[in-house]
C-alpha cells in the first residue's frame, strides 16, 4: 500500500467560471482579468492548494504560485500554472521547514519582478506569511497581504519558550495582512480573537467542493431493508493515531455489524502501524490512494455514514476544526457521526444531518450500532437530502472571497 493521492491532470480540476452559478451580487464582485496575484504555499500537490489556485484563475486572477513540496504525494505533479519552485519542507519538521525558508529566500530575489506585478499577496499557513512579508519588501510593493489558515498547528498551543515566541511573531504578521481567511468559525472564536487578538477583517472560507462534482446533486442510494453491515468510510487524509487506534477497537468489538472503509493519504499515522490494523480487522479496509474530482462519488456511495471525528488534537485544532469529509460526504447524502460540542458536531446537531457521541467515544458509539434501526438511519438521510447544495458547494462565497480582495486593493493597506 501507498498512502498518495495521484497526481491529477489539470483537466481533473479545471472549470470555466460560467459553470459555477452564482447570485447577481456576487457575480458582481467579479474580479476583472489579468488581477495578478502571488501565491505562497507549503505543497504544490496539495489538493487544497490546487482547489483555491483554481478558484482565483476561474475568477479572473492571473496565479503565480511561489510553492514547497512535501514528498507525501504527487511528487510528480507538474502545475499547469507558472510556479516557482522554493524546495522541499517537511510535516512537523520546524527546524527543517525553518531551513527551507531560509534556502528560498534567493528563489524571491530572483523573481523581484514578478512579486512587484503582484496586486495581492495571499499565504497559506504561518512560513507564508512570512516568506510573502518579505517578498512584498524585496519588491518593494503595498500590495495587501492575505493570510489563510485551515488548521492551527499544535505547537501554537503549547506553554513554553518556542509557543510563544512563534505566536508573537504571528501576531507581528497579523498586523500587516489585510485579510485573514479562515476555513471553520472556530479558529477565529478560540485563538484568532481569544489567544492572538486579532480585530481585523476576516473571512470564512470553509472546505467546500469546488467546483461541483456533478452539475446535479446525486441523490443518495437507499439501504435495503435489514441492510448489514453498517458502513463508515474515511476518506482524505487520514491523521492522527488515537483516531485510528478507535476505530480498531470498534472494528474488533463490533465485528460483522460494521465495516470501516479507509481511502486517501496517511499524515501523522504509521503506515506500518495501519497495515498491522488491517491484518488484525477483517472489518477494515483500506483501498488506497485516490482522484477527488474522478472518485468521490464512487467513494461515498459505497458506504452508510462518513467518520468525522478528528481526535488528534482534542484540546484545540480537531475541537475548532471543519473537515472536508463533511462537505464531501453531504453533497452525496451521506450521514456524518462527529463529537459533541465540536465545531462540525455542533453544525450536525443543529441541522439535524447526522449523529453526534460524547465521551467515552467507544462505548457510545458501540451503543449506537447496536441500536440502530433502518427507519432512524433513513429519518436523518432524507432531512440532510433536503439541505441546500450551498452548504456544501462553494460557489457565492469564492466570489465574495475575490470581492473583498478586490476592494483591500483600494483601501488601506498595512505597512
Amino acid at each position: 500500500m501507498h498512502g498518495s493521492i495521484e497526481a491529477r491532470d489539470a483537466s481533473d480540476i479545471r472549470v470555466v467560471a460560467d459553470d459555477v452559478t452564482r447570485d447577481d451580487d456576487a457575480a458582481s464582485e467579479r474580479v476583472v482579468q489579468d488581477v495578478a496575484l502571488s501565491f505562497f504555499c507549503p505543497d504544490v500537490t496539495d489538493a487544497s492548494t490546487l482547489k483555491r489556485v483554481q478558484q482565483f484563475m476561474d475568477f479572473g486572477y492571473s496565479v503565480t504560485v511561489f510553492g514547497f513540496r512535501r514528498e507525501r504525494y504527487n511528487t510528480d505533479y507538474q502545475p499547469p500554472w507558472p510556479n516557482v519552485p522554493l524546495g522541499f519542507t517537511t510535516d512537523l519538521k520546524y527546524w527543517h521547514r525553518l531551513s527551507a525558508l531560509l534556502h528560498a529566500v534567493p528563489a524571491l530575489f530572483a523573481n523581484r519582478r514578478t512579486l512587484a506585478r503582484a496586486s495581492i499577496f495571499y499565504a497559506r499557513n504561518i512560513d507564508q506569511l512570512l516568506l510573502a512579508l518579505l517578498g512584498r519588501l524585496i519588491a518593494f510593493s503595498r500590495a495587501p497581504i492575505a493570510y489563510e489558515v485551515l488548521d492551527i498547528p499544535a505547537i501554537l498551543m503549547r506553554r513554553g519558550l518556542v509557543p510563544t515566541f512563534l505566536r508573537a511573531i504571528e501576531r507581528l504578521c497579523l498586523r500587516r495582512i489585510s485579510l485573514l481567511v479562515l476555513s471553520s468559525p472556530g479558529f477565529h472564536r478560540n485563538y484568532f480573537s481569544a489567544v492572538q487578538k486579532y480585530a481585523g477583517d476576516w473571512f470564512l472560507l470553509e472546505n467546500k467542493l469546488y467546483p461541483s462534482p456533478t452539475r446535479t446533486r446525486p441523490t443518495a442510494a437507499k439501504p435495503g431493508v435489514g441492510r448489514r453491515p453498517w458502513v463508515v468510510g474515511y476518506y482524505g487524509l487520514i491523521r492522527g493515531e488515537a483516531t485510528v487506534d478507535l476505530i480498531a477497537r470498534l472494528a474488533h468489538r463490533l465485528k460483522d455489524r460494521v465495516v470501516f472503509k479507509f481511502g486517501g493519504v496517511f499524515t501523522t499515522v504509521e503506515q506500518a502501524k495501519f497495515e498491522t490494523v488491517l491484518r488484525r480487522c477483517p472489518n477494515v479496509d483500506y483501498s488506497g490512494p485516490y482522484l477527488p474530482q474522478q472518485d468521490l462519488e464512487r467513494l461515498y456511495r459505497s458506504v452508510d455514514f462518513a467518520w468525522a471525528l478528528d481526535l488528534e488534537h482534542t484540546d484545540h485544532n480537531s475541537r475548532w476544526l471543519m473537515p472536508c469529509r463533511f462537505y464531501e460526504a453531504g453533497y452525496y447524502g451521506v450521514p456524518c457521526l462527529a463529537v459533541h460540542r465540536f465545531e462540525v458536531g455542533n453544525v450536525i446537531e443543529t441541522h439535524r444531518i447526522g449523529w453526534t457521541f460524547d465521551a467515552p467515544l467507544e462505548d457510545s458509539l458501540v451503543r449506537f450500532f447496536e441500536r440502530l434501526t433502518e427507519e432512524d438511519y433513513e429519518l436523518i438521510r432524507t432531512r440532510l437530502s433536503t439541505v441546500p447544495s450551498s452548504m456544501f458547494v462553494a460557489r457565492e462565497d469564492v466570489a465574495e472571497l475575490c470581492g473583498k480582495l478586490a476592494r483591500s486593493r483600494s483601501g488601506s493597506r498595512p505597512g
